[in-house]
């Protein structure tokens, strides 16, 4: 059965009854013009307004999906796909399942995962709400590309084909609305093919509000963005303050420093060895969560990050720590024996803590790498039940670029 059917248009439908007839007639009109051999498949999540026996009556093929959430409808529809491709919209009427042919087209060409974009193909007016259209879509299109290098110019946009067993192999797992940015983020980093065709927005056709929450769902896919970009979340960032806090603290080691009419000493330079500190921590969450992530198999690691992980060992590490502990140790002893040659009594305050600051920082800073030293070694034990590693993303045509 799975080896005739060509293409899978799955519509996940929480009481979509308004509507769902419209966007069944739609699809399978276009499978009956275009000759493709196809399905129309209803991934139900628990719709109590009829709209299970609407879509058996016009002959969709009706999937329950017990599990709630967007993600969880979609996946539970791509499971049991028997197409070899699947092109997933809303049952909203908002999307034009009458004209898929960009999409096969693409899709037959070899491309993995063929977006939509609504900004190329027109929105009509009153179909995407100017909050969505000016701020919401264009910023979180624009950080996916730079966190991603995702070629897509219309992130969120609903109407979109895949390879059926490429998106599988990637292992997609959140339940919600993240699901849509999961596709593009994970297909970017396991180095999938993509293409890009123009699509229509129109004003859905339900007289109730939409599931959509704009500032809730823009906040939770903004977090799954961040979340699956260590390198933005902490690595850059961490790497600017380690860097600054750094050449700072070092600078005022050797005395004060004056910048037009502004005096810095040994207060600014307690908070400069502190910024370096929170730098250094994020460096190092950076590394823990590409780790922990790698093995759980939520993200893929790229062959030069895998390569600089497999040079580094505990026992490196630990070496590494313990030689940044021992540094701040002994400024602190010499500090110890500079006090005793006055006779433990009272010694110049801005000089003290100058000498202090960097014999902490030294201990601070090597104690840090003996445990993520020790942590990343637990990491690194190989279990039975880990999860499947998602693998390594591959450069093609499209996608250049990989990420760390």
């Amino acid at each position: 059965m799975t080896a005739m059917v060509e293409l899978s248009i799955v519509m996940p439908c929480l009481n979509e009854a308004e509507t769902l007839a419209t966007c069944i007639r739609k699809a399978q009109g276009y499978l009956n013009r275009s000759g493709v051999s196809g399905e129309v498949l209803i991934a139900d999540n628990g719709s109590t307004d009829g709209s299970q026996d609407i879509a058996a009556e016009l002959g969709a093929r009706v999937v329950d999906v017990a599990e709630k959430g967007y993600g969880n409808a979609l996946m539970g529809g791509i499971r049991v796909a028997r197409g070899t491709y699947v092109i997933m919209g809303d049952a909203d009427d908002s999307y034009d399942f009458s004209n898929l042919d960009p999409f096969v087209a693409e899709l037959r060409k070899g491309a993995d995962v063929v977006m939509g974009n609504r900004f190329k193909g027109g929105i009509e007016p009153g179909a995407m709400p100017p909050l969505h259209r000016y701020l919401g879509n264009p910023v979180l299109s624009a950080i996916g590309k730079l966190f991603f290098k995702a070629p897509v110019g219309d992130f969120h946009c609903g109407l979109r084909g895949f390879r059926r067993e490429a998106i599988l192999a990637i292992r997609l797992h959140t339940s919600g609305m993240e699901f849509a940015s999961e596709i593009v983020v994970k297909s970017c980093l396991s180095g999938l093919r993509f293409a890009e065709v123009p699509t229509t927005l129109k004003k859905d056709g339900r007289s109730r509000p939409p599931h959509l929450r704009s500032w809730r769902d823009g906040w939770r896919h903004l977090r799954f963005l961040l979340i699956y970009s260590p390198r933005w979340l902490f690595l850059y960032p961490g790497l600017a303050a380690l860097a600054v806090g750094l050449v700072a603290t070092l600078a005022l080691l050797v005395g004060p420093v004056k910048i037009g009419s502004a005096g810095f000493d040994v207060g600014t330079m307690l908070y400069t060895a502190a910024f370096a500190v929170l730098g250094y921590q994020a460096v190092l969450f950076s590394v823990m969560v590409k780790l922990f992530a790698a093995r759980e198999g939520l993200l893929p690691m790229s062959p030069k990050y895998r390569q600089l992980i497999e040079r580094f060992s505990i026992e490196r590490g630990l070496v590494l720590g313990v030689v940044i502990f021992v540094a701040g140790i002994i400024v602190a002893l010499l500090q110890l024996l500079r006090w005793g040659s006055v006779g433990f009594g009272a010694l110049d305050t801005a000089q003290n803590i100058r000498t202090a600051i960097p014999a902490v920082l030294g201990m601070v800073l090597g104690f840090q790498t003996i445990m993520f030293s020790m942590f990343a070694g637990v990491l690194s034990i190989p279990t039975t039940n880990a999860g499947t590693p998602t693998p390594a993303p591959k450069k093609t045509a499209d996608n250049p670029a990989l990420v760390a």
